[in-house]
């Protein structure tokens, strides 16, 4: 009785480290996933000879920010042209720039950046005495010939993402983005029984990112539980967003992610039923 019960404990040991490491493969594909998704960016500018205008043309596989443009002299002392545009659910966006006040002659660079490292590239127009020389200039980062859109498109307002911060660290950070770059970002924290406990005040980028870091401690973060953090830039609640980060004796506490807390459950529940179907398998007999 005493072998079965050994052989028992170390089976259902090594089913339970079984579980577990399927459990981080199965994580660690979900994220896999979400960065497969991401696969480049190609611009093209286009012009006839002697026209006024540069149509600059283009498609990305990432819908979750806006395309910002900049165009820079051939002396790359001037900025001449700046604009910004939302690709559509498919990833296609467009631009158009006229050149007759573009007083230098030669090569102008047209610069096309999607987020914060995302992707840029650099395309170039002939322009002499105000028009355009004949031109098409592609660039593309796209990994195959082939343009698969991405699946995740993001309307237009403010998105806050999840805070970041080290267990039990006295401070997190927290990251969104909006299409408004030019309104200020205003970032509110209140307690778990609704009392205000600080406000900030944050700038975007042009590409829309903006950034707050938070540091808990004082007599107005005593209380233990969730508190939330709410960040908009006006009265349209599609510029207003919400997380929630849980504060433990003035220390951040991580919260148990939902995928991981399922991929648990299922551990556990696997675990008792195989424990129960041993019991009854070496339950003597009379």
């Amino acid at each position: 009785m005493v072998s079965i019960r050994m052989n028992f404990k170390r089976s259902t040991t090594s089913i339970a480290i079984m579980l577990m490491a399927l459990s981080l493969v199965s994580m660690a594909s979900i994220q896999q996933d979400a960065f497969a998704q991401s696969q480049g960016m190609s611009i093209t500018a286009t012009a006839d000879k002697g026209s006024d205008t540069v149509t600059v043309t283009g498609m990305t596989s990432s819908g979750y920010t806006d395309v910002t443009f900049r165009v820079t002299s051939p002396s790359g002392n001037n900025v001449v042209a700046i604009d910004q545009v939302t690709p559509d659910e498919n990833g296609n966006f467009d631009a158009k720039f006229k050149v007759g006040l573009w007083k230098e002659d030669g090569y102008y660079t047209i610069q096309a950046k999607q987020g914060q490292g995302i992707f840029t590239l650099t395309v170039d127009v002939q322009v002499n005495n105000g028009m355009t020389e004949k031109t098409s200039d592609t660039e593309s980062t796209l990994d195959t010939g082939i343009f698969v859109p991405n699946v995740v498109t993001r309307d237009a307002g403010l998105e806050l993402d999840a805070a970041s911060f080290v267990n039990g660290d006295d401070r997190f950070t927290v990251t969104g983005i909006t299409d408004r770059f030019s309104q200020a970002v205003v970032i509110q924290i209140f307690a778990p029984n609704g009392n205000l406990v600080t406000t900030a005040q944050e700038s975007a980028s042009l590409d829309g990112v903006f950034t707050a870091e938070i540091i808990v401690g004082g007599p107005l973060w005593k209380q233990n539980g969730d508190y939330s953090v709410t960040a908009y830039q006006n009265d349209n609640p599609n510029y207003s967003d919400s997380i929630v980060v849980d504060i433990l004796d003035g220390k951040v506490i991580p919260e148990f992610g939902t995928i991981a807390a399922m991929i648990l459950a299922v551990s556990i529940i696997s675990i008792i039923a195989i424990s129960a179907k041993s019991r009854l398998s070496i339950m003597p007999r009379y």
